[in-house]
């Protein structure tokens, strides 16, 4: 691997860039016409205009990607998160134009971005599932039964959905027919497969997912992280390792984890998500992500290593470096992502110029951004402007550090999640591990609190 095209914006496309620098390998980024100008443009050894603001024209139009790593002399591609990071199509062509990819292969994508076959495939691993349907649903079968196997209260699932989305809540059997018709419409119209599943729901879950770095053939994890902290379904604090969980449920999940990832002959990062029931001391298989995760940096910060060195050392020499016995955890870590949201208006976008920006600094303390002071904040793509990350010895030391980095972060211009951040990692059932996933959603005082 010597020149690589970054198709990714914001602070994932300045975290690669670093990270394929420090390899001697060279850095072409793909930017939209706003993002041109961007901090990671500035970091980046060349640009390549991939078209307009709207991503439809920009960083989701493929044949523009590969069009601009042809002109700019790339030999491989990483595709970042979010975007076309888990586009199988895509990632075919990558390997069909002579490219390597920076990802696993279409296949294992493929796989996994199916959520009912996902499903199936963990049960194969001996990963641990809730009660749900066989596969997905035929439309042309009765579901009643079926359900009542699985039990009310549960979930219908769109078989192509990801990132939370595509999930509809069933308490009654009088609900089921009527969600079943609008989850199918909607499932067809967000991700043109019309296909649903159904899963057993569990209240009061936390989120819990494993990191596992493989080559193929040979796989290991990389730990354990909590991303129960959630708004709407999207993440907005994680830490690593996830606390409060027994021995016994931590050493299944990643076994079983290593054991999907080998069944699947995965190759790269990939994370398995899990719901985990504290009542029950009891974990079960959601989905897996195909690509490097937002919340990464939390498990860089426990093991030391650096996660997407790595993604680029197995994508350019085809094998994993590291043995299990290598990999060590020390410490505990956070991961906040600030958004340039307003929490008093419905956390609606807040555009516009950082007029100020100053970040904290102090052991144990990390920022991963995308912008600096007089950056722009376009309205075209996600909010996020930065990730605070913050380690240090134990659970109860790093949230005083972390209390300390948030008061210290200045953001004027735009509208940010910041006082959410706070007020959430104040809270007593946060600091005393009784939160869940519904927390942040289920206590609305928090919004007051963060306004």
């Amino acid at each position: 691997m010597e020149r690589l095209l970054i198709a990714n914006r914001g602070e994932i496309a300045v975290r690669v860039i670093r990270a394929a620098r420090e390899l001697g390998i060279g850095t072409v980024l793909a930017a939209s016409e706003p993002d041109a100008g961007s901090y990671a443009a500035s970091l980046a050894d060349a640009v390549e205009v991939v078209g307009p603001a709207p991503a439809t024209k920009s960083y989701l139009d493929g044949a523009a990607l590969l069009a601009a790593a042809e002109r700019s002399g790339c030999d491989a591609l990483h595709p970042g998160y979010g975007f076309l990071s888990e586009n199988a199509g895509f990632a075919r062509a990558v390997v069909t134009a002579g490219l390597t990819w920076v990802g696993p292969s279409p296949e294992a994508i493929e796989l996994m971005g199916n959520k009912s076959r996902a499903r199936q495939a963990a049960d194969d691993a001996g990963v641990p599932t809730l009660p749900g349907s066989d596969g997905a649903l035929d439309p042309d079968v009765d579901p009643l039964p079926i359900a009542r196997a699985v039990g009310y209260p549960l979930v219908v699932k769109a078989s192509s959905g990801g990132g939370g989305r595509g999930i509809r809540l069933v308490t009654t059997e009088a609900d089921l027919l009527s969600t079943l018709d609008v989850a199918r419409a909607e499932a067809q119209a967000a991700f043109g497969d019309p296909t649903v599943y159904l899963e057993q729901f569990v209240s009061r879950a936390r989120h819990v997912e494993v990191q596992i770095l493989g080559d193929g053939e040979r796989i290991i994890h990389l730990g354990d992280r909590d991303c129960s902290l959630q708004r709407r379904q999207q993440k907005i604090i994680e830490e690593a390792p996830a606390p409060m969980v027994p021995d016994s449920v931590r050493e299944t999940i990643r076994s079983s984890s290593i054991e999907l990832g080998r069944q699947c002959g995965y190759s790269g990062l990939g994370t398995i998500e899990f719901l985990y029931d504290p009542d029950r001391e009891q974990a079960a298989f959601i989905e897996m992500n195909t690509r490097l995760q937002v919340e990464h940096p939390v498990t860089e910060m426990v093991t030391g290593l650096d996660l997407v060195r790595e993604q680029l050392l197995v994508a350019s020499t085809g094998r994993l470096r590291l043995a299990q016995e290598d990999v060590t955890f020390r410490g505990h870590a956070f991961e906040f992502r600030i958004n340039a949201e307003d929490p008093s208006q419905g956390f609606m976008p807040s555009p516009g110029t950082l007029e100020r920006l100053e970040w904290p600094g102090g052991p144990g303390v990390r920022i991963d951004s995308g912008v600096v002071a007089g950056s722009a904040v376009a309205p075209f793509y996600d909010s996020l402007l930065a990730k605070l990350i913050v380690w240090d010895e134990g659970r109860p030391e790093a949230i005083r550090r972390s209390e300390r980095a948030l008061d210290e972060v200045r953001i004027e211009g735009v509208k940010t999640t910041l006082p959410l951040l706070a007020a959430v990692l104040q809270r007593p059932e946060v600091q005393d591990v009784t939160h869940h996933s519904k927390f942040i959603e289920s206590t609305p005082d928090l919004l007051g609190a963060a306004v």
